[in-house]
């Protein structure tokens, strides 16, 4: 179900998956935007190649407000920095994926 280059859906692949990259899988045929699940099953999709190199993300959590604060982990301290540098490039490109202003705050940890 989640081989999008191909999508043939008769054949398996060869190692199991999280329900949250197979119904991420299953909303992008579809052209839906799922939750927070579907952004850390496609955190390289939709952040580029530059920061998902740099960080990933450690936890996502809803607010009472229903925004969302998202808790990037650089995977060299170093780029923490840098990565503070770009919150609001991160929250961009993350807004502009699920459509609508749904980041509150990023921080990071170590």
């Amino acid at each position: 179900m989640s081989n999008p280059k191909n999508k043939d859906f008769g054949t398996r692949i060869a190692r199991p998956q999280s329900i949250a990259g197979a119904l991420g899988g299953l909303f992008k045929i579809f052209g839906v935007r799922a939750s927070d699940a579907d952004l850390v099953a496609r955190w390289p999709e939709i952040i580029g190649p530059e920061i998902s190199n740099m960080a990933d993300i450690c936890a996502v959590k809803k607010t009472h407000t229903g925004e969302y604060n998202i808790v990037l982990r650089p995977r060299n301290p170093a780029y923490t920095l840098k990565l503070s540098y770009m919150t609001d490039e991160i929250k961009k490109q993350i807004n502009k994926y699920f459509g609508a202003d749904c980041v509150g705050k990023i921080s990071f940890r170590k």
